[in-house]
C-alpha cells in the first residue's frame, strides 16, 4: 500500500499526468541514459528478486519489495514516455546469469540485497542524480526512488541478513 502512495505521489508530484513534456530527440543524452540506466537497475532487482522467489518460495521481505521494483519501473516508464523515449524491455527476468547468481541460503539473498541497497544509493548519488540536475521532474522520481530503497528495502534486507 505504501508503495502504491509513493508510486502516485511520485507521478503526481512530478507533473506526469499533464502530457508530453519534451521529444526524446531535445532531452540530452546523459539524461536519457540516467533514466535507462535507472530502469534496468530497477529491472535487474526484480529479476534477481523473482529468482530468489523461485528458489525459496513466496517470502518476504522478497515477495514485498519486487512489488516496489515494479512501481519503481513504472514510474520510470511513465516518465520516459512523457519524454517521448523507447522503453527497454526487461531482458533479465528468467536469465540464467540472475539464476545462477541465488546464494544457498535465504540469508544469503537478504545480504545481497543489502548490498544491492547501499549499491543503489551510490548510483543515484554519484551518478544518476548529477545528470538530470536540469530537470526537477525527473530529480523528484529518482530522489523518491532511491529513498524508497534507502529508507524502506535497505532496513528490510537488513533484517533478514540478521
Amino acid at each position: 500500500m505504501a508503495s502504491k502512495r509513493l508510486f502516485a505521489s511520485v507521478i503526481i508530484a512530478a507533473g506526469i499526468l499533464a502530457g508530453p513534456v519534451n521529444a526524446a530527440s531535445t532531452l540530452p543524452e546523459p539524461v536519457q541514459e540516467a533514466l535507462v540506466t535507472a530502469l534496468e537497475d530497477e529491472y535487474h532487482a526484480e529479476a534477481f528478486y523473482d529468482a530468489v522467489m523461485e528458489k525459496f518460495g513466496s517470502v518476504r521481505p522478497f515477495s514485498n519489495i519486487i512489488r516496489a521494483e515494479q512501481l519503481h519501473q513504472q514510474a520510470l516508464i511513465t516518465i520516459m514516455k512523457q519524454y517521448g523515449m523507447d522503453i527497454p524491455a526487461n531482458s533479465q527476468l528468467n536469465s540464467a546469469e540472475i539464476r545462477a547468481a541465488v546464494p544457498a541460503t535465504l540469508p544469503e539473498a537478504c545480504s545481497i540485497g543489502v548490498k544491492a541497497e547501499i549499491d543503489n544509493a551510490g548510483l543515484y548519488t554519484e551518478k544518476l542524480m548529477p545528470a538530470v540536475k536540469d530537470y526537477a521532474d525527473i530529480t523528484l522520481v529518482f530522489k523518491n526512488l532511491s529513498d524508497a530503497s534507502q529508507l524502506k528495502h535497505l532496513p528490510a534486507f537488513q533484517r533478514c541478513a540478521g
